[in-house]
């Protein structure tokens, strides 16, 4: 929003997506499958701010 340090946006995207691949994991293991739902969208939501600030087109 203030244009200080655009470049974390991007990176804190990516290490979230990286801790939501774990957090899946966890909980299919756990057979948490509403848990598991709603973690999968969030890491959708997550790899898509990643992609949408790393892509050819940074929003």
């Amino acid at each position: 929003l203030t244009g200080i340090a655009t470049v974390l946006t991007p990176l804190a995207a990516v290490g979230l997506v990286i801790v939501m691949v774990g957090a899946v994991v966890v909980h299919a293991r756990a057979k948490e499958h509403p848990g598991t739902a709603v973690t999968v969208v969030l890491l959708v939501l997550a790899a898509i701010v990643a992609w949408g600030r790393f892509g050819p087109y940074p929003l």
